[in-house]
């Protein structure tokens, strides 16, 4: 069974055709101008094909896994189909499942609820949040942050070389002590600087030390081409709402020992193969052993479809020509940067690591929260402030003291202060030359003229004065 589907019409090496791309939105300073939305590292505009896939689906939707029915049936086919388009986007190994979940934070969730005993984890306080918080029933060690790719692998190499023993476990150190299950957890590209890790080398180290490793590549899908089995890292996660598919639904893919040993991240209908009352009045389970085990309740049939219309899409407009294109517009936008002395780029690894479409900067004598909405109330144009969810790494690339606790909302600063936040810019296969021309352009208006209306910080966020 199948729903006739958008054809990929795109033209390679120019803007992917996404929603939004016509809306007017009003000037403080008087008339509308085109919204130019440069905030895809939060949430990436919905690829038209995806939208025209799941508009042609819509009539059709109907239960999964649950009917005899023909609208049933043909949603089952639809979601599995999904499951095996997924796979193939990721290059996913034979034994590997794709469980669907409901974003990049819950799929790194459910794995932390996987995790077998005694496991100890091993995190860059480099990550996102979504990274960096799920591991509360482990032993976490946080490693500092690294100022090169060698670093980050010489840091972790040593982190695991001297890990804690582990009484239970069967298995033998190189020192003769024994050692239990561990896992690292690595970004494939910063949320914040846009700056790629060297993954393959990550997980060569971890798999030296018998660890185990998760990409977050909640960043790096949406720009980059992915390979599980080429990078040899142990499970993917990542979200749709990045990937141009904004319906609520994400993924995680990898291996599926831990997974089918685990409870059930969600008990419910769809996990349970068997249930049966027990003489003692007590209730016997038999759960499923596939991707289905973690999939309780009635699936997003709607989000998962729309992840594989976008695999599919990307896939098909040639994503080597994509990823040129992009770079093309991370050059554009350094240059123009580099251009205005009272802005610094943040970096960890140098202003010349290769990096995705994501640039965090600061402005010397402005708050970034200011500024940020002057972007947005002067000229139509949407980024993003504040920490980024990243808290640990935006304050040691700010200079500022790691562990200050802080608040991700604008802080109570005036213009003109030194900025405890920073701004990011962020873009991608659908954005428009002309878009990042735009922020180019007031970026420098803004430093040199200054801004032409007052703002204040109200509910955590800065709006135009009135």
């Amino acid at each position: 069974m199948s729903v006739s589907t958008a054809a990929a019409d795109q033209t390679v090496c120019s803007p992917l055709p996404v929603l939004g791309s016509d809306v007017l939105v009003p000037l403080v300073t008087g008339g509308e101008v085109t919204y130019a939305a440069l905030d895809y590292a939060a949430s990436a505009p919905a690829l038209q094909r995806v939208w025209d896939d799941v508009a042609a689906y819509a009539p059709y939707y109907g239960s999964v896994h649950r009917g005899a029915g023909y609208l049933s049936q043909l949603s089952t086919d639809l979601f599995e189909n999904s499951r095996a388009t997924v796979a193939e986007f990721l290059g996913c190994r034979e034994s590997d499942q794709v469980v669907f979940t409901r974003s990049t934070t819950d799929s790194l969730n459910l794995l932390a609820a996987a995790l077998p005993a005694d496991c100890q984890v091993f995190v860059f306080e480099t990550e996102h949040h979504a990274s960096l918080l799920p591991w509360r029933n482990a032993q976490v060690n946080f490693l500092n942050a690294p100022r090169t790719p060698a670093q980050a692998v010489e840091t972790l190499e040593r982190a695991l070389a001297t890990r804690d023993p582990s009484p239970s476990s069967r298995l033998r150190s190189s020192r003769g002590g024994p050692i239990g299950p561990a896992l690292v957890c690595v970004t494939g590209a910063s949320n914040v600087t846009g700056e790629l890790w060297p993954v393959k080398e990550l997980a060569a180290a971890a798999h030296a030390h018998g660890a185990r490793i998760v990409l977050d590549a909640a960043q790096l899908a949406p720009h980059h081409p992915l390979d599980i089995a080429e990078l040899d890292v142990d499970w993917v996660a990542f979200s749709g709402h990045k990937l141009y598919a904004p319906f609520g639904s994400g993924v995680l893919a990898g291996r599926a020992d831990w997974l089918r040993s685990a409870e059930p991240y969600l008990a419910g209908g769809g996990a349970s193969r068997k249930v049966a009352r027990r003489a003692d009045g007590g209730v016997d389970v038999e759960w499923h052993t596939t991707a289905a085990r973690h999939e309780a309740g009635s699936p997003n049939v709607i989000g998962v479809y729309a992840i594989a219309s976008a695999c599919k899409a990307l896939t098909e407009a040639g994503f080597d020509s994509l990823v040129e294109r992009e770079q093309q517009l991370v050059t554009k936008v350094l240059e123009g940067l580099s251009e205005v002395d009272a802005v610094r780029v943040l970096s960890l690894f140098g202003d010349d690591a290769p990096r995705v479409g994501v640039i965090s900067f600061v402005v010397d004598g402005w708050n970034s929260s200011h500024f940020a909405a002057a972007l947005s109330a002067e000229y139509g144009i949407g980024v993003r402030d504040g920490l980024f969810c990243a808290h640990p790494l935006v304050r040691t690339l700010l200079g500022s003291d790691p562990q200050d606790p802080g608040e991700c909302g604008a802080p109570e600063a005036e213009p003109g202060e030194r900025s405890l936040n920073a701004i990011r810019v962020s873009f991608g296969a659908g954005t428009p030359d002309e878009h990042v021309d735009r922020f180019i352009g007031a970026v420098k208006e803004l430093v040199k003229d200054g801004a032409k209306w007052n703002y204040r910080t109200e509910d955590g966020r800065c709006v135009p004065a009135v």
